[in-house]
Formats: structure tokens, C-alpha cells, sequence
């Protein structure tokens, strides 16, 4: 119940993602992380894998998790914590921070649209990293000063059918 106070106050994450950079943009604030998409892990402790490194900072041993020469997803588990840790760098990560409302929106590979799998997977990618709600876009490219999450949200949920499908 707290916590859905503190959501109430949250802003809006615009992530943008290219095979060989992302995005990440406040809405609110105008900051913005916009490096390559990798992260550079450590030795792997009692089943515990560490982040040494991420986005420009990470090395050459780096994993892209937006690399697969047919779909632009290819680690969500990596995904997820390279979210993760751009969202606690842009938001600050402190205790009772409100999670953001985020549009995700690839960039590229998405000739002839996306699949419904490759949608949930970018949402779950989303809700993972700490996002209260996700929207996956797909269109030309937003301008921070216009997006309105609750609008987009609406456009989405429009687009379904009843049973959940979307519409063509």
C-alpha cells in the first residue's frame, strides 16, 4: 500500500535499444545513459555471479544481451540486470524510490513488427528491472517532451482483443 503512494510519484523511463547501444532517458528530469549495451561479469561465488562493469566501462570479456544475428533479445537474464543497474544509476537507487513507468522501444530488427513472444519478453525485461509498468512502442522515435505513459498505455491496451491478442 506504501509502496503504491511512492509508484504515484514516479516517473517515466524512455529505453531505446540498438543491437550496439541503449538509451535510457527520465522523462521527468532530462537525464540520460546512452552507452553500449554490455556488461562485463565476474567469477561466479557460491552460485553468485557479480557485475564487474557495465556500458562503456565493461571490458572486452563484455556480454551484449542485445546481440543475435536474427531477433535484436538474446540474454534476459543479462538483460534484466543491465536494466537493473541503468535504472539505479538514473534514479539513484535509493530505498523508497518510486518505481518508473517505462516505455521500451527497439530500435531496429523489428521488420514486419514484432512477435507477441518477443513483446512479453521485453515487457517481463522491463518489469524485471524494477519497472511498476511497461509499454513496448514500436514507431518512430518519441520526443521526451511529449510522452505521456498513461496515454501510450491506453493506445496498447486499444490495440488488444478481448482474449489478449493484438490486433492487426
Amino acid at each position: 500500500m506504501i509502496r503504491d503512494i511512492i509508484n504515484k510519484f514516479g516517473t517515466t523511463l524512455y529505453v531505446q535499444i540498438w543491437e550496439n547501444r541503449i538509451k535510457v532517458s527520465d522523462v521527468m528530469t532530462s537525464k540520460v545513459f546512452d552507452e553500449k549495451p554490455l556488461v562485463e561479469l565476474g567469477a561466479s561465488k557460491k552460485n553468485v555471479t557479480p557485475v564487474v562493469a557495465f556500458g562503456n566501462e565493461a571490458g572486452i570479456n563484455a556480454i551484449n544481451p542485445f546481440s543475435h544475428p536474427r531477433v535484436l533479445f538474446s540474454d534476459f537474464n543479462v538483460g534484466e540486470k543491465l536494466l537493473q543497474l541503468i535504472f539505479n544509476k538514473i534514479l539513484g537507487g535509493h530505498f523508497f524510490s518510486p518505481s518508473p513507468a517505462v516505455v521500451i522501444h527497439p530500435m531496429e530488427k523489428t521488420e514486419g513488427g514484432l512477435t507477441l513472444i518477443e513483446i512479453r519478453a521485453f515487457r517481463e525485461l522491463g518489469l524485471g528491472a524494477g519497472a511498476r509498468d511497461v509499454v513496448v512502442y514500436q514507431g518512430k522515435p518519441l520526443h521526451l517532451e511529449t510522452i505521456n505513459f498513461k496515454k501510450l498505455s491506453e493506445e496498447h491496451d486499444n490495440q488488444k482483443n478481448s482474449d489478449g491478442s493484438v490486433v492487426a
